[in-house]
């Protein structure tokens, strides 16, 4: 039985990564996972201080249909002492996050004794108007309500 030839060129050694190149390749993975990491976190803050809008805008929506419908005046009133709101005389506290900064602008009359304020709704479908803003970090909301309509709106950003 002829014994076969190794052609001129090849090389019997092993082929395969070597000690540097898995370094750099982990190195590579970890810096991509802290990227993705760091936006997993930013997205989470958008995440949370866009449902904490939705929540007072619904509160808002829902106490001006109350009023439409009662034919009297419903107030959701904001307490920023504490970060909660409250939807008329329901009894009802609703909570938000500490780390969310709430700021509100309202009529004169609507302020209160004890960080409170409020947005009044009346049974014409009119309201005393104004403006809910929300603030974490660099995320920020504003919930603005029409004076002649009561219509509730929500923006991402300053104007």
């Amino acid at each position: 039985m002829p014994i076969a030839a190794i052609p001129a060129g090849f090389n019997n050694t092993q082929r395969g990564f070597t000690l540097l190149e898995l370094i750099i390749v982990l190195l590579v993975s970890v810096l991509g996972f802290a990227v993705v990491g760091s936006n997993i976190s930013s997205g989470n803050q958008s995440t949370r201080i866009q449902a904490a809008a939705r929540d007072i805008a619904s509160a808002l929506r829902y106490a001006h249909g109350q009023a439409l419908i009662s034919r009297q005046p419903i107030a959701v009133t904001v307490n920023l002492d504490d970060n909660s709101y409250s939807i008329g005389d329901r009894g009802k506290i609703y909570r938000l996050d500490r780390e969310i900064a709430i700021s509100v602008t309202v009529a004169e009359e609507e302020f209160a004794e004890g960080g409170r304020a409020g947005i009044r709704f009346f049974g014409d479908g009119s309201s005393t108007g104004g403006r809910i803003t929300l603030e974490w970090g660099t995320q920020l909301r504003r919930i603005d309500v029409n004076w002649i309509t009561g219509a509730v709106a929500i923006h991402d950003a300053a104007a």
